[in-house]
């Protein structure tokens, strides 16, 4: 196998086509007995890095935020968030680094008390609560500062949602919802001095943000208050994906409030992502509702698609848009005449957004596509998930390139994008 990469390898350079050396090289794959031996993802060559530029990026700084809390360093801890988050610093892929920072510093918290929930209830005896009382103590000798404070509260949210789950009301325990309004319920008294301070920081803005989930007004409060947390940093997509779920009538809206604060949001943020923004509100509120993606204005939707990549051409987003459209919508056709037509569109952007910006496969980003991108997935393996991802990719990017494969060509990534050779 390793031989049969080299000459791959070889052969591209013949043709002069930059391979990132680094890289590691997908492999052809041996065909199956009844078909021909240019079909299928063997036919392609393209690089997969073990960690993506955007992956060593997340992990440094929430490895960063996590060793500072170990150490117990917090002032350093709360010194480096204030920077980031009053600098607005992002990642390459658009992620904020002062939410890493902050996600870092409660991890070890929060991963212990999934662990204690694995099985939907706490072993008796398990410390459950001693990682956040250690949070609440720290809270105490740091009175009135944001950064701190908007910690303890995700943290709290982060425990919230461990006990609840993603699933409808209905489905919830009582005891786990009880458990979810009460987190809630002290991450909302923890901000509540902080509401009326009109505070700049996004971190903090987006702690409001999240805490509307459990409070009894949130219907009322969303759309403002998610449009206060865009406007502090329109470069960050996240809080627009937030909102459009949210805006879903299983939560806090309705679809005719769900379009309007799409179309605001673009208008307000054109000059940044033309488009974009109405793309982003949309991404993940569509993917799983008929009549959201029924009501869909199809070519803003798909201009946005365009807009984006134009603005944003890394390949963390290339990825992430490639496989949405091709797996997490062009997978869930439903029956609906009209979602199905609308998602049939946004399947076909794949071709186009492969063919002129795809460089290197970024299988976990597939691999969470293919699961709808749930924040609450619990991941078993890693290399089993990323293995997954990495063959749904190469079978949907095959067939990108059927007409070429079937016409004898291998399909050779480079830099500069994706080029046929003759076999």
């Amino acid at each position: 196998m390793k031989r049969v990469t080299q000459i791959l390898l070889e052969a591209g350079r013949s043709l002069g086509l930059p391979v990132a050396p680094e890289a590691e090289i997908i492999a052809p794959l041996r065909p199956a007995k009844n078909q021909s031996k240019h079909d299928g993802p063997y036919a392609l060559l393209i690089p997969c890095p073990d960690s993506s530029t955007e992956d060593t990026e997340r992990d440094s700084h929430r490895a960063r935020g996590q060793f500072l809390a170990r150490q117990d360093r917090w002032q350093d801890l709360v010194h480096e968030i204030r920077q980031a988050d009053q600098a607005r610093k992002l990642t390459s892929g658009g992620m904020p680094v002062a939410e890493l920072l902050s996600y870092g510093a409660r991890a070890d918290v929060v991963l212990a008390v999934e662990h204690a929930l694995l099985d939907g209830f706490p072993a008796k005896g398990a410390p459950i609560l001693q990682g956040i009382e250690d949070l609440e103590a720290m809270l105490e000798e740091c009175p009135g500062d944001e950064i701190m404070a908007a910690i303890v509260a995700q943290t709290h949210m982060d425990i919230g949602w461990a006990w609840r789950g993603n699933g409808w009301d209905s489905q919830v325990p009582a005891k786990n919802r009880a458990a979810f309004e009460a987190h809630f319920d002290r991450a909302s008294e923890i901000l509540t001095s902080f509401m009326e301070k009109k505070s700049e920081s996004p971190l903090l803005k987006t702690a409001f943000c999240a805490q509307l989930c459990g409070h009894p007004e949130a219907d009322l409060r969303l759309a403002n208050d998610y449009e206060a947390l865009i406007d502090l940093n329109p470069l960050n997509p996240g809080p627009m994906r937030a909102m459009g779920s949210y805006l879903l009538p299983r939560w806090f809206g309705n679809y005719a409030k769900l379009e309007l604060e799409a179309r605001r949001t673009a208008a307000r943020t054109q000059h940044i992502w033309g488009a974009g923004a109405y793309t982003w509100v949309m991404f993940d509120a569509i993917s799983g509702d008929d009549q959201a993606c029924a009501q869909l204005d199809i070519e803003f939707f798909i201009e946005g698609l365009h807009d984006i990549l134009q603005r944003r051409p890394n390949q963390h987003t290339v990825n992430l848009l490639a496989a949405y459209c091709a797996n997490t919508i062009g997978q869930a056709f439903s029956g609906h005449e009209v979602a199905d037509g609308n998602r049939a569109l946004i399947a076909d952007c794949a071709d186009w957004i492969v063919r002129k910006y795809l460089v290197e496969l970024h299988p976990m980003i597939w691999a969470h596509a293919a699961r709808g991108f749930d924040n609450t997935l619990r991941v078993r393996s890693a290399r089993s998930f990323a293995a997954a991802g990495r063959a749904d990719a190469l079978r949907i990017i095959s067939n990108l390139f059927r007409p070429e494969i079937s016409a004898g060509h291998r399909i050779i990534f480079t830099a500069e994008g994706p080029v046929a050779e003759h076999a």
